[in-house]
């Protein structure tokens, strides 16, 4: 159970967030993509993780998939783009805490309480609350993986509750009103349904992506090669129906007014509660939001965190950042480094969070289907304790369910927004190829004086520590 609720909050955390969906796509349009999109996107994802995280079940997880599937510089590539990604991704969670917590207290909104400043950034109260839910998970992480899945477990009951309330009272609305939820398909008359779908599409996918996440933390699991595949699928069928049950239940609130589903944006299922049951009901599913933020934050941290440290393992940062506490054998300095970057990128407002996050994950997730397909072609007889049923036939059917709906989804995108954000993925993306170059000529000098750290694919010291910590996964050092 805490490694279902690591993968729950990674990938999902409930409802909260998924309202900006029917008011941009319309509630028909809405419910069909919560119901296709894990079919065709989230399900193959979860297939690849099962597959790669049992046969090579490492600290790094999907770093470590690419790099032995496909050579260091796509390796390379995996780790720090991902790493990059998590910059504004992660500081979402803390900034979405206190948007919460100002629904009940408007005194840490935004800019209200502006305590110092540092030339156009403003260090207020808001702020100093983002930092210390920082501060907090970051401890938690610090005790361990195994600390940061018990505690999701009691932060899954805490979330899901306020949402089973919820569905309860809106289904019941529904039932005596006799309102049907998904009377409209589209957002308006005026909305093809071409272009519902693209709309929604982007939003769904962020959604839905992360599966990958707890692959990072595998070295950290008790036996991940027997626990991993079943945990995959029942957070997969939790997430579907965590989505799927408040948001029909919230559609009694009809189209019009503060809680009609027309002007949903993020948060507003606390108003959808408020209409449908009083400011009690209100008050339960903010607070929810508000744990779900928080415990998105330290299940991703943990999984994030991993990256520096198998970056600097095999030489391309400091070796000081993979240091370990002594006590719980902790990357320390790549847990509170990766912390106070993402306490700066507070500061920060992110218009095209969504896009940015979504255009980075689908690169890092048609890495895998590559490395997925280079390792059944090279190492035929690797070890898998579990493979995804259908042979080649089932392969190329997740290559053209996760090529397809990438593709589309950045189409749509261009489409709809133009070339700024697609470009600022690209230059990030160039930057990364480019840093390989200096960053992979300082390891191999490094290697030479001392052939133990050069851990390149097909080198004695790569096998001894694939065969290591593949040893210790089995065991788990939590």
């Amino acid at each position: 159970m805490p490694l279902v609720a690591l993968i729950f909050f990674s990938v999902s955390g409930g409802a909260y967030g998924i309202e900006q969906l029917f008011s941009t796509s319309g509630p028909g349009m809405a419910i069909l993509l919560i119901v296709v999109t894990p079919l065709v996107y989230s399900v193959p994802n979860a297939l690849i993780c099962a597959e790669l995280g049992t046969a090579i079940p490492v600290e790094g997880g999907y770093y470590h998939w690419v790099k032995k599937g496909l050579g260091k510089f796509w390796g390379f590539q995996q780790g720090i783009l991902q790493w990059i990604c998590s910059f504004v991704d992660m500081a979402l969670y803390p900034v979405l805490f206190t948007s919460y917590l100002q629904s009940l207290v408007s005194a840490v909104a935004p800019g209200k309480h502006v305590l110092f400043s540092v030339g156009h950034f403003q260090f207020d109260l808001n702020w100093f609350i983002c930092l210390a839910v920082i501060a907090v998970f970051t401890g938690v992480n610090l005790l361990g993986a195994g600390w940061v899945g018990e505690s999701s477990v009691v932060f899954a009951l805490i979330c899901l509750t306020p949402m089973l309330i919820l569905t309860v009272v809106g289904v019941a609305h529904l039932a005596s009103h006799g309102i049907n939820p998904v009377s409209s398909l589209t957002s308006s008359s005026d909305q093809s349904t071409f272009n519902a779908f693209g709309s929604g599409l982007f939003i769904v996918m962020w959604n839905y992506s992360g599966w990958d996440s707890v692959s990072n933390v595998a070295g950290e699991m008790e036996n991940p090669r027997k626990h991993l595949p079943r945990a995959l699928s029942i957070a997969m069928v939790l997430i579907m129906v965590g989505y799927l049950l408040p948001s029909i239940a919230s559609l009694a609130t009809g189209s019009d007014g503060d809680a009609g589903w027309k002007s949903w944006q993020a948060g507003s299922f606390s108003d959808v509660a408020k209409q449908l049951a009083g400011p009690w009901l209100q008050v339960t599913v903010t607070v929810g939001g508000m744990f779900a933020a928080v415990a998105m934050f330290s299940a991703l941290l943990a999984s994030n965190s991993r990256l520096p440290l198998v970056l600097a393992q095999d030489g391309y940062f400091p070796r000081w950042v993979a240091k370990e506490s002594r006590r719980y054998r902790m990357p320390i300095v790549s847990i509170i480094g990766s912390s106070a970057i993402y306490a700066l990128f507070c500061l920060s407002s992110f218009t095209n969070l969504v896009i940015f996050d979504v255009f980075l994950t689908n690169i890092g997730i048609l890495l895998e289907v590559a490395a997925l397909i280079a390792l059944r072609i090279k190492e035929p007889d690797m070890e898998r304790p579990y493979k995804i049923p259908g042979g080649w036939l089932s392969i190329g059917g997740i290559v053209l369910c996760l090529g397809s709906i990438c593709g589309w989804a950045a189409w749509e995108q261009y489409s709809q927004n133009g070339t700024q954000a697609v470009t600022y993925c690209l230059i990030i993306v160039v930057g990364s190829c480019l840093l390989y170059l200096p960053l992979e000529r300082w390891r191999a000098r490094k290697a030479r004086h001392d052939p133990s750290l050069d851990l390149s694919p097909g080198t004695p010291a790569y096998a001894q520590w694939l065969t290591e910590a593949t040893a210790h996964a089995l065991v788990g050092r939590n």
